[in-house]
C-alpha cells in the first residue's frame, strides 16, 4: 500500500502560478508512472500530465503543453506540477495517481493509487 498527499492548491488570478506536490508514503511499491489529473465540477476527470517512472520520460495533456512542467524529486518521493499562466479553466481538483503496471499514462482507469486530491481555483 502507498499514500499519496497532495498540497499545493489555493486561489489565483488569471496568469498566476501554482506548484502543486504529491508526496508518497512508501517507495518499495513498484510504479511504472506517476501522473497529475484533474476534475472541474460537473465532468469528468482527465489527464494532465504524468513520468514514466523508471525512465524520467514526461507527458503532458494538449491543454497544459508549454504551461505546466511535471518534475518529481532526486529521491523520487515526491511529484510536482509547476502551473503557469494559469486561466479560468484551469479551475478543478487536482489528484495524484500512481500506476503500478504497463498501459497508457493518460487513462485513470489503469490507476491503482490516488491522493484525496487538492482544489485549483483561478478567478478570471
Amino acid at each position: 500500500q502507498v499514500q499519496l498527499v497532495e498540497s499545493g492548491g489555493g486561489l489565483v488570478q488569471a496568469g498566476g502560478s501554482l506548484r502543486l506536490s504529491c508526496a508518497r508514503s512508501d517507495r518499495t511499491v513498484a510504479t511504472y508512472a506517476v501522473a497529475w489529473f484533474r476534475q472541474a465540477s460537473g465532468k469528468e476527470r482527465e489527464f494532465v500530465s504524468g513520468i514514466y517512472w523508471g525512465n524520467g520520460v514526461r507527458y503532458y495533456a494538449e491543454s497544459v503543453k508549454g504551461r505546466f512542467t511535471v518534475s518529481r524529486d532526486a529521491a523520487k518521493t515526491t511529484l510536482f506540477l509547476q502551473m503557469n499562466d494559469l486561466g479560468p479553466e484551469d479551475t478543478a481538483i487536482y489528484y495524484c495517481a500512481l500506476k503500478e503496471t504497463w498501459g497508457s499514462i493518460s487513462d485513470p482507469a489503469g490507476y491503482a493509487y490516488w491522493g484525496q486530491g487538492t482544489q485549483v481555483t483561478v478567478s478570471s
